[in-house]
């Protein structure tokens, strides 16, 4: 399994960036995906996630409205527009690998890449 980010930087407050993750080494279509974010001294969160069609997402609470995740299976990659950021979205941003297979579980992950890191600051 290989998850490779792409799309981090640096951004001002109220601007956007779309995070991209290409994914291998398993069938992409049978498992969701989701987006996690570690600030420094801060432990890891869950983002978003994405069923294996995309019919079901979750969004956490501080990110609804602002971010959406979406993915291609065709192309095996799932992305994180995130729109309106904020100081404190500054973050390594992970993707994950769902662990069970077709199976909705966006707290249940077993693959992560290597991260991006995402700065906001003015």
């Amino acid at each position: 399994v290989q998850l490779v980010e792409s799309g981090g930087g640096l951004v001002q407050p109220g601007g956007s960036l779309r995070l991209s993750c290409a994914a291998s080494g398993f069938s992409f279509s049978d498992y969701h995906m989701g987006w996690f974010r570690q600030a420094p001294g801060k432990e890891r969160e869950l983002v978003a996630a994405i069923s294996t069609f995309g019919f079901n997402t979750y969004h956490a609470d501080s990110m609804k409205g602002r971010f959406t995740i979406s993915r291609d299976n065709a192309k095996k990659t799932v992305n994180l527009q995130m729109n309106s950021l904020k100081l404190e979205d500054t973050a390594v941003y992970y993707c994950a690998k769902g662990s069970r297979w077709r199976e909705f579980r966006p707290n249940e992950y077993d693959y992560w890449g290597q991260g991006t890191q995402v700065t906001v600051s003015s």
